[in-house]
C-alpha cells in the first residue's frame, strides 16, 4: 500500500462514520430533511433547470387567477415546494436546511410544521384578497399582476423562521424579526411581485403566530438592545437597502416602487443619431423618455454611476458595524442625496419645475405614492441613523474628516471643470450638437447623479465620439470611486490613530507604568487626553456640558500629581469647563484639600493579592461551594482573549450580554463600566466558564496594568452570567482567575469599584449636597442594576477596601455635576426612562 494513501477499509470506515453522522442530524431535524427531500424530488420530477412546465405550474401554483377563477384551494400550500430554476432551488435548499433546521430545533417537529404550512396559507390568502379588492376597483399593480402564477418556498421559509423568533433568545429574537422583515420588504419594494406581498404578509403572520405556540412567555414587543446590537441591526439595514436595486435588477418582472432602474435593462439602446431629431423637447412621449434615458445608460460608466453609490453605502454599513460616527454620517448623506435627488427629479419640491405626474387620472393616486416611497425610504433610514447616532461613539479626527471632505469637494469641482472645459474644446465634435460654456454648465450636476432619476427628463445632447463619450460617462464614475476609496481609509483605520498620538502616547505611559488600577480604563473611546508639560504624566477626561469628567487620576508616572492637578485644573478653566477629578484614589486628598477643593467618597476599590489567595477557613465557605459546584457540574474555566474566539464562542458571549442588557430598565451604562466592545481590545482577557458542551456559562474580562512593560495586576471589569446556568458560576470564575494569577506571579487583582457605592463608615458631619444627590442617583440605581448588591458580593473574596474619591472645586457647581454623572454614565437616557427612574426611586 502507497504510504499516504488512505486503505479501502479507511475509505469505508470513513463513510460510515459521515453516514452515521448525516443519520444522527436527520432524526435530530426530522422535518428539515422531509422539507428539503419534497423540494428536490419536486424539482426532478418537474424540471429543476427551469421550473415546472406551464401546465404543472398551473397546476401547483398560487395566485389571483389559480386561487380565486380555478379554485385551486391546495395551491397556497403545493407552491411552497416547487421553485423556478437552478439557482432558486440551490439556494431554497440552503435555506431550508439552515434556516427550518433552526427553526426545528427551537420549537421542535410539530410546531415547526404548523408554521410551515400555516404562515404561508395565510399570507397567501390574505394577498390574494388585497389582489381581489384591489382589481375590482381598477388598482393598477393589482391588474397587470392578475395573471401571475407564484411559486416561492421562501413564503413558508420567512413564516417558519418568523414564528420560531419567539422561541429564540433575545440576541436572535431581535435579529431574525428586524432582518427578515427589512429583507422581505426591500423584495416588495424593489420587485413587487405577488410573491413578495404574500411573502411579507406570512412573516408578519409567523410574528403573531409565535406567542400563541409559547404563551408562557412575552415575546411579543421591543427589548431594550445594547449598543453593539443597534450597530449590528443599523448596518445590516443599511446595507440591505443597499442592495435593494440589485434585486430590481434580477427580478423577472419589475412591480415595485422602487423598480425603475430595472427598466433601462429591458430594451435595445437606440440610434442617438435620429433621437433628439423625433424627441424634441415640445414634442415628448413616453417612448422617447425610454429611449433618452437608454441611451444616457448606453455604457460602462453610467451603470457605475447608479451602482457606486451604493457601494458606499456597503462601505459605510462596515463602518456602521464598527461604531463609527464617520460612517454614519455618510449613509446619512447617500441617503438624504437619494431622498432629494428623488424629490427633485420627480416633481415633488418646489423648485423642481414641472412634476412627473401632472394631470389627476385614474392611475394618479399610484403614481404619487409610488414615487414618494422612493422619497421616503432613504430619508426615514437618514432620520433613523441621526436619531440613533449616540451609539456609534467611535469619532474620527477632525484632520481626517477635513481631509476627506477637502478630496472630495476637489475631486467633484476638477471633474467638472474638466468636462466643461475639453466639452468646450471640442463642441464641434463631441457630441451630437455644437454645445457652448452654458449648456455644458446647465448639464454638469447630471454627470453625477444616478440614471434613474433623469428618466423623465429630456436631454439636450448626447455624445458622439470617443471623446464626449468619456466626458459624458467619464467624469460621474471617476466622482464616485474617490468618494468612496477616500472614505476606507477614516472608516477602517485603528481609532487609536485616528485620535492622533495622543491616544498611543497615552497608551505607552500606561504601558511603562504609573497609575492606578482603573487606569486602562483611559484607553475606551469617548476620552480625551491632556498631557502634563511639566511632569510627563496625562489625566484622560471627557467633557460633558460644561464639566470635564476625569477618567481617574493621572498617569504616567509614580511621582506625586499635586503640579499635575493643579496645571490640569488650570488647563480647563482656560476652556470654560469645571474640572472634575472622578474615581481617584483617596491618597490625592490632601493634594485637593490644599487646593481648597471638596472631596468625597463615590466608591470603594476591592483587591485582592494573588500570592496570598488561599480559600480555607469558615469565611471562604460560599467560594469554596461555589468551585467544587462547578467542577461537579463539567465546567471549566478558559483564559484567553477575544481575537482567538471560535465565533461561535463569541456569538454566545454576544447573546448573554444581550439577555443581561434586555432585562434593564435603563440603557447599558458607560464611563467605567466597560460593554461588549471594550472586550475587543488585544490586552483585555477573558475567563470564560465553559460546560462540557462548550456552552459559555458565564464570563468575565480583566484589564491589565503594567510596569516597565509588564502586567502586573488585572482589574475585574466585564461580567455576565448565562440565565439559567447554576448558581456560583461568577465566583467560580474570580476563584479561578486568582488562582491563574497567583501561579503567574501577579502582584494584585483588583475586582474593580462598583460606581456610588461603599463601605466607609457614617460620617459624623452633616452630609453635603452633592452627598444627598450621588446617595439620591446611587438608590435609584440599585434597583437595575445593583451596585450595591455587587459590592456585597465582591466582600466574599475577602478584599482590601480602598475608598475612591471625587474631587470638585466649587459646590455652587454641584447641580452641573451631577447632571454630567449622569450623562457620563447614561449617555442615550431619554426623557421618558429619567421619569421613570425618579418614580421607581419613590
Amino acid at each position: 500500500m502507497t504510504e499516504g494513501v488512505p486503505s479501502t477499509a479507511q475509505w469505508f470506515g470513513q463513510l460510515r462514520a459521515a453516514t452515521m453522522a448525516l443519520g444522527r442530524v436527520m432524526r435530530a431535524r426530522p422535518f428539515t430533511f422531509g422539507v428539503a427531500t419534497l423540494v428536490f424530488v419536486a424539482a426532478l420530477v418537474t424540471g429543476p433547470i427551469i421550473g415546472p412546465h406551464r401546465s404543472a405550474r398551473a397546476l401547483v401554483g398560487t395566485g389571483f387567477e389559480p386561487l380565486v377563477e380555478q379554485g385551486h384551494w391546495w395551491s397556497p400550500v403545493t407552491a411552497v415546494l416547487f421553485t423556478n430554476n437552478l439557482v432558486e432551488l440551490v439556494v431554497t435548499l440552503i435555506l431550508v436546511v439552515v434556516l427550518i433546521g433552526a427553526a426545528e430545533g427551537l420549537m421542535g417537529f410539530w410546531r415547526t410544521a404548523l408554521a410551515f404550512v400555516a404562515t404561508p396559507v395565510i399570507g397567501t390568502v390574505l394577498g390574494v384578497g388585497i389582489q381581489v379588492f384591489g382589481n375590482r376597483g381598477g388598482e393598477m399593480w393589482s391588474r397587470n399582476v392578475v395573471e401571475l402564477v407564484t411559486l416561492d418556498p421562501l413564503t413558508a421559509i420567512g413564516g417558519t423562521i418568523m414564528t420560531a423568533s419567539g422561541f429564540a433568545s433575545v440576541l436572535w429574537r431581535r435579529r431574525i424579526r428586524v432582518l427578515t422583515l427589512v429583507v422581505c420588504l426591500v423584495f416588495l419594494l424593489y420587485s413587487g411581485q405577488p410573491s413578495d406581498m404574500y411573502r411579507l404578509l406570512a412573516v408578519i403572520a409567523g410574528l403573531g403566530l409565535g406567542p400563541l405556540l409559547r404563551p408562557a412567555k412575552r415575546v411579543l414587543g421591543w427589548v431594550r438592545s445594547s449598543h453593539h446590537e443597534i450597530r449590528v441591526l443599523m448596518a445590516s439595514v443599511v446595507a440591505l437597502t443597499a442592495v435593494g436595486p440589485v434585486v430590481a435588477l434580477l427580478s423577472a418582472s419589475r412591480y415595485g416602487p422602487l423598480a425603475p432602474i430595472g427598466l433601462l435593462f429591458t430594451y435595445d439602446v437606440p440610434n442617438p443619431g435620429d433621437l433628439l431629431d423625433r424627441c424634441q423637447v415640445f414634442n415628448l412621449t413616453r417612448t422617447c423618455l425610454r429611449d433618452i434615458t437608454l441611451e444616457r445608460i448606453n455604457g460602462v460608466g453610467p451603470i457605475l454611476v447608479s451602482v457606486i453609490p451604493l457601494l458606499v453605502l456597503l462601505v459605510a454599513a462596515y463602518g456602521l458595524l464598527r461604531g463609527r460616527r464617520f460612517a454614519l454620517w455618510i449613509a446619512v448623506a447617500v441617503n438624504g442625496m437619494l431622498a432629494v435627488l428623488a424629490a427633485y427629479f420627480f416633481g415633488f419640491l418646489p423648485v423642481a419645475g414641472e412634476p412627473y405626474v401632472v394631470r389627476p387620472t385614474a392611475r394618479y393616486w399610484e403614481i404619487v405614492v409610488s414615487l414618494a416611497v422612493s422619497v421616503a425610504l432613504p430619508l426615514v433610514i437618514a432620520i433613523l441613523l441621526i436619531v440613533m447616532r449616540r451609539h456609534f461613539p467611535v469619532l474620527t479626527s477632525a484632520r481626517r474628516v477635513r481631509q476627506y471632505i477637502v478630496t472630495i469637494v476637489v475631486a467633484g469641482l476638477g471633474l467638472a471643470l474638466v468636462y466643461v472645459v475639453v466639452g468646450f474644446l471640442f463642441r464641434e465634435t463631441a457630441f451630437t450638437r455644437p454645445v457652448d460654456v452654458a449648456t455644458l454648465f446647465s448639464s454638469v450636476s447630471e454627470r453625477f447623479i444616478p440614471v434613474a432619476f433623469l428618466r423623465h427628463q429630456s436631454a439636450n445632447f448626447l455624445p458622439a465620439s470617443p471623446v464626449g463619450m468619456l466626458l459624458y460617462h467619464g467624469v460621474g464614475p471617476v466622482f464616485w470611486a474617490v468618494v468612496i476609496l477616500a472614505a476606507i481609509r477614516p472608516i477602517i483605520e485603528n481609532p487609536s490613530k485616528e485620535r492622533g498620538s495622543g491616544a498611543a502616547r497615552a497608551r505607552a505611559l500606561l504601558t511603562r507604568g504609573g497609575g492606578d488600577a482603573l487606569a486602562f480604563m483611559t484607553t475606551w473611546a469617548g476620552n480625551s487626553y491632556w498631557f502634563d508639560p511639566v511632569g510627563g504624566a496625562a489625566v484622560a477626561y471627557r467633557v460633558v456640558g460644561r464639566v470635564a469628567l476625569t477618567t481617574g487620576g493621572p498617569f504616567g508616572t509614580p511621582v506625586s500629581y499635586d503640579g499635575t492637578i493643579e496645571r490640569f485644573a488650570r488647563y480647563c478653566d482656560d476652556n470654560g469647563w469645571v474640572p472634575v477629578f472622578y474615581s481617584v484614589a483617596y491618597t490625592l486628598a490632601p493634594d485637593f484639600e490644599s487646593m481648597g477643593w471638596t472631596t468625597m467618597v463615590v466608591a470603594e476599590e476591592t483587591v485582592v493579592r494573588p500570592q496570598k489567595w488561599n480559600t480555607s477557613g469558615k469565611k471562604w465557605q460560599d467560594v469554596r461551594t461555589s468551585v467544587n459546584r462547578a467542577e461537579r457540574a463539567g465546567i471549566r474555566a478558559v483564559w484567553t482573549s477575544y481575537g482567538a474566539l471560535p465565533l461561535g464562542i463569541a456569538s454566545q458571549i454576544s447573546e448573554i450580554s444581550e439577555q443581561w442588557v434586555a432585562e434593564k430598565d435603563l440603557p447599558e451604562m458607560g464611563f467605567t463600566l466597560g460593554s461588549l466592545d471594550e472586550l475587543h481590545d488585544p490586552a483585555v482577557r477573558l475567563m470564560l466558564a465553559l460546560d462540557a458542551d462548550g456552552w459559555v456559562q458565564g464570563v468575565t474580562s480583566w484589564l491589565p496594568s503594567y510596569r516597565n512593560g509588564a502586567v502586573v495586576g488585572w482589574t475585574l471589569d466585564f461580567m455576565r452570567r448565562r440565565p439559567g446556568s447554576i448558581n456560583g458560576v461568577m465566583e467560580f470564575l474570580i476563584a479561578e482567575s486568582a488562582t491563574r494569577m497567583r501561579e503567574q506571579g501577579v502582584e494584585f487583582m483588583s475586582l474593580s469599584a462598583a460606581p456610588l457605592a461603599h463601605t466607609a463608615a457614617e460620617r459624623e458631619d452633616e452630609p453635603t449636597a452633592m452627598d444627598r444627590v450621588l446617595g439620591y442617583l446611587s438608590s435609584s440605581l440599585e434597583p437595575v442594576y445593583g451596585f450595591r448588591s455587587l459590592l456585597k458580593f465582591k466582600r466574599k473574596f475577602q478584599p482590601e477596601f480602598r475608598p475612591l474619591i471625587m474631587a470638585y472645586p466649587d459646590p455652587v457647581t454641584l447641580p452641573l455635576i451631577g447632571a454630567a454623572l449622569v450623562r457620563a454614565y447614561l449617555p442615550g437616557i431619554s426623557v421618558r426612562q429619567a421619569a421613570n427612574l425618579v418614580r421607581g426611586r419613590r
